[in-house]
């Protein structure tokens, strides 16, 4: 694996030293393709997004239909242990375009859509109380001195060309700066703008009403090989089907939500999602189509290929049913398990590629760089290491020459649970190893046999700990060799603070991590676990102007002053400049308070911190007052209960 620092792209080297662009156009380093005269091989790549390995009828679905992704593979070699580089989308696709892991590139999280551009992946300088472990910022675009896949084909006298969904930078850092020569839509967001059926909002790319855009995407995809049918081209059509924003042809979920009510019990059961599924394989056969009809199949290579594993868990626009279910793997998109980084993997490359065939060997994401190059007779520059392998050897029905294939994940993922990890396959051995999630905040570690335990059901960490031993090696050279920002154990951690996902409102009011609320007595009782309990409410309050007077009836034996927070419109996050503060009186009676809000727009969210240590509160009211002395609302813990004295 390579150890290389941070390539430069000879398009910045040149630049650098002042040379003219003529001088781009033949790298040192990158033979010309198709010596001899014969003309190079076209070169077309799929990438699916968030479609599970389970998603096709070509990896066992009983549910959704996909006849073309199917007919690919009876013309090329299915692969069992393909692997994206991460549960997540940017990081996997920065991999495929750089055969780096993303680590090393500093991408592992999807954020390459926001606004600020982060270039370096850091570690954070602090978490909250409630979280073990400080965990890496991603950074938020591939930087251009990488030297990209589209860049080398490019420079070999390709025509490039890409479509769909792209999430690796706003400009400067899109595809027309990355090695294409076209981008269609040209759209930097993380799913289709707006919706999958017309009209969509991209800002410059419009469609016909009740047009969708992977059928859109693919009548594109076609019009770029007809246009460059007599010349090499690489047509990179990454989908934009299977993300969010969930939609599909009405007619297609009628069919499918049939089929779901025909066979209640199968996992797979989502309608939306099945009819997602086949406007998806619609154009993967709508391309290879165009590919037969133009003589062009015996002189394309085509790779099909997923970024992350699919969505397992519900979406209000998706109904009661999961999104899919990656049954019989474990978990799903951003989660550190098989289920998030299994793909599905069809590999088409006419006369070396045996159809029909399938290879068991372990294939990553990064692996997809060198091997085009040497599927294409290129060679990469003198300075350019990968850290993927060429897998033209398993393409050829032999073995891969490869020690292990590695996943760097060093976030919290609330929706799926995931926790900062990293993991090693190694042969039929899979560890995984959860930072400072152990006693005293050590590492904890899962192990798993994934030919006997596929659904990594039974961790066998404590009964071989010599493996364990071997396998957190090769993790830990492993990242010192990509430069990876290792998460550590957080310093403020408290184990007493309650993480967001298990916070609950009561009586419309949240509490925060450091306590929890209850309704006893007849009062909204507040029991503080550390230094900073509050409740708070996003109301909602009615659309007055203020200010406002905030009044309630209180009592406590907690430590400190007190304060109340608001929000105003437009909503800014709670902040110590828009807050007022009180004194509590902890003689244990209750007593009631007055707070003025000074400000002029409507309150959109309210916070009450009554202490800042540990004890009990209990709230017997709260009252909100408009600027003409109206109650505006108001919260009546016990009204049947009389006054307290």
């Amino acid at each position: 694996m390579s150890t290389q620092n941070r390539p430069v792209s000879r398009r910045t080297f040149l630049g650098k030293l002042g040379w003219g662009a003529a001088a781009l156009a033949a790298p040192a380093g990158l033979a010309a393709a198709g010596a001899g005269g014969k003309r190079p091989p076209n070169l077309v790549f799929f990438l699916a997004d968030d479609l599970g390995w389970r998603d096709t009828s070509l990896y066992g679905s009983t549910f959704y239909e996909t006849p073309n992704i199917d007919r690919l593979a009876r013309r090329g070699m299915r692969f069992t242990n393909a692997y994206a580089a991460n549960p997540l989308c940017s990081p996997t696709r920065a991999s495929i375009m750089t055969g780096l892991y993303p680590a090393r590139i500093g991408i592992t999280a999807p954020v390459c859509h926001i606004a600020p551009v982060v270039l370096e992946e850091t570690l954070q300088p602090a978490a909250p109380p409630w979280r073990k472990a400080l965990i890496a910022w991603s950074a938020t675009r591939l930087d251009l001195p990488y030297f990209t896949l589209a860049e080398a084909l490019q420079s070999a006298g390709y025509a490039t060309g890409h479509f769909g969904k792209w999430h690796l930078g706003r400009e400067p850092y899109d595809p027309l700066h990355q090695g294409f020569d076209s981008d269609i839509p040209h759209w930097p967001g993380p799913g289709p703008a707006g919706s999958y059926i017309a009209p969509w909002r991209f800002p410059n790319f419009k469609g016909k009403p009740g047009e969708h855009i992977e059928d859109r995407m693919g009548r594109e995809a076609v019009r770029f090989i007809r246009k460059h049918r007599d010349k090499p081209f690489f047509l990179n059509y990454w989908c934009f089907s299977v993300h969010s924003p969930y939609g599909a042809k009405k007619d297609l979920i009628a069919k499918y939500r049939a089929k779901a009510a025909a066979h209640p019990d199968n996992p797979q059961r989502n309608p939306i999602m099945g009819a997602m599924v086949e406007s998806l394989d619609d154009n993967v056969g709508r391309v290879v189509r165009a590919l037969d009809e133009l003589g062009l199949t015996d002189n394309t290579i085509i790779v099909f290929f997923s970024d992350n594993g699919g969505v397992h868990w519900a979406e209000e626009k998706t109904g009661p049913a999961p999104v899919t279910s990656n049954a019989p793997l474990r978990g799903g998109k951003a989660t550190i398990y098989e289920g998030g980084t299994r793909e599905p993997l069809v590999v088409v490359w006419p006369g070396v590629v045996r159809p029909g065939s399938v290879s068991n060997e372990i294939v990553s994401s990064i692996d997809f760089y060198p091997s085009i190059l040497e599927m294409l007779e290129m060679k990469p520059r003198p300075d350019q290491q990968f850290d993927g392998i060429s897998i033209v050897p398993a393409l050829k029905g032999g073995r891969l020459k490869r020690d292990a294939v590695f996943c760097d994940f060093p976030h919290y993922v609330i929706r799926t649970g995931n926790l900062p990890s990293s993991y090693v396959r190694r042969g039929d051995w899979k560890l995984i190893r959860f930072y400072a999630d152990g006693v005293g905040g050590k590492d904890r570690f899962e192990l798993y046999n994934l030919r006997e335990d596929i659904g990594e059901e039974h961790n066998l960490a404590e009964r071989y700990p010599e493996r364990v031993r071997a396998l957190d090696a090769l993790i830990a050279k492993h990242l010192a060799e990509i430069k990876a920002v290792i998460p550590k154990p957080n310093p403020a951690y408290d184990p007493k603070c309650l993480p967001p996902d298990r916070v609950r409102p009561v009586a419309g009011w949240t509490p925060s991590g450091y306590c929890t609320l209850t309704l006893e007595g007849g009062a909204l009782e507040v029991r503080s676990l550390g230094k900073d309990p509050f409740v708070s409410t996003s109301g909602p309050f009615p659309r007055k102007p203020g200010p406002f007077l905030i009044r309630f009836r209180m009592t406590t034996d907690a430590p400190g002053n007190g304060q109340v927070f608001w929000q105003g419109a437009p909503a800014r996050p709670f902040h110590h400049t828009r807050s007022v503060g009180f004194v509590p009186k902890r003689d244990g009676r209750w007593h009631e308070y007055e707070v003025r809000v000074p400000i002029e727009t409507p309150l959109t969210a309210l916070r009450i911190d009554p202490a800042t240590g540990p004890g009990r509160i209990a709230f017997d009211w709260i009252r909100v007052y408009g600027a003409d002395g109206t109650v505006l609302r108001a919260w009546e813990f016990a009204p049947d209960v009389p006054k307290r004295r």
